[in-house]
């Protein structure tokens, strides 16, 4: 989940279908928010601006779902939310331009709803975090399901749906390091925090006083590298894929603070983004979100969990 990203956000490579559950994570990182592209706002004259304002709104949205296809833009590296599997299933959508790869997740539940409500096929479209807003405005993809929070930032470059996920961020320390049993922030006083360049996972560090905030990576399994290697005292991660992140990492542990691993006060809603001039598109987005209710999210969340590859 992704600030300016990720938030929860990732900008992690495809995982190989063929590698181990442990290996899987251990690479990929369940973690979770990219640089903007540069939104483009054209002034109209008062006696037209209605006129003009609906014109441009009709032909952009003419151009989102070409040909029955929603482009999805993810990395299909960041699990829980979007993954990358060899067996196609009801769970599953196309990796565009791979044979024989598809895209799991629970970005993907969301998508295949979304494509349904709309009429259109959806295919995921595998792109780095940090290229996805970009990939609207040039339109590249559609829309974007990848684990990706709404900043102020980016809306002003694209619009975002309501969130069909809320997650939260904490800290992953060594096991036995001095810093696996903090109570508090100042705790932290002169350690080395990491995060994940251009995501809500390197903005929330600026919450701890006195520390050492490192030049953020370029993914989770990045961040996970430096941890085990030692050369940084804690990384921020996404509370929501402890089980994960621990079950393949046994050698780290969460911080908590009386006994809650939830640490910083920014949460991350995942939301989908689509480009700028598609009103009745995004409000059919937010209907098909919407109608989700809270326990089936929890659901197939919980579900999507077991799906993660052995």
């Amino acid at each position: 989940m992704n600030t300016d990203s990720t938030d929860m956000h990732a900008t992690a490579g495809g995982a190989g279908a063929g590698l181990s559950r442990r290996t899987f994570l251990r690479l990929s990182g369940m973690a979770a928010l990219g640089t903007a592209g540069a939104g483009i706002l054209a002034g109209c004259g008062p006696s037209t601006e209605t006129d003009d304002k609906g014109a441009s709104q009709s032909s952009s949205a003419a151009g989102f779902g070409d040909n029955g296809t929603m482009r999805v833009g993810m990395e299909v590296a960041y699990p829980p939310y979007n993954f990358q599997v060899s067996e196609e299933s009801d769970n599953t959508i196309p990796v565009e331009g791979q044979d024989g790869a598809y895209a799991d997740g629970y970005d993907i539940v969301f998508a295949k709803k979304i494509g349904e409500a709309l009429g259109l096929t959806p295919v995921a479209v595998k792109m780095e975090f940090s290229g996805l807003v970009e990939g609207l405005t040039n339109g590249t993809i559609d829309i974007i399901c990848g684990g990706m929070t709404a900043t102020d930032e980016r809306r002003q470059s694209i619009d975002f749906s309501d969130p069909y996920w809320d997650g939260h961020y904490g800290l992953l320390v060594k096991k036995g390091s001095p810093y696996e049993h903090a109570t508090s922030f100042a705790d932290f006083k002169g350690a080395s925090v990491l995060g994940q360049r251009d995501t809500l996972l390197d903005d929330v560090i600026d919450e701890i006083d006195g520390v050492n905030h490192l030049t953020p990576v370029d993914s989770v399994p990045a961040q996970l590298s430096n941890l085990n290697q030692g050369t940084c005292d804690a990384i921020t991660y996404d509370v929501e894929n402890a089980k994960g992140l621990l079950a393949a990492n046994p050698d780290l542990a969460q911080v908590e603070f009386d006994g809650n691993p939830i640490l910083f006060s920014e949460d991350a809603p995942i939301n989908a983004g689509i480009a700028k001039g598609h009103d009745d598109v995004l409000a059919k987005i937010d209907d098909a979100i919407n109608a989700v209710p809270q326990d089936e999210r929890q659901a197939y969340w919980d579900a999507v969990q077991e799906r993660l590859p052995e």
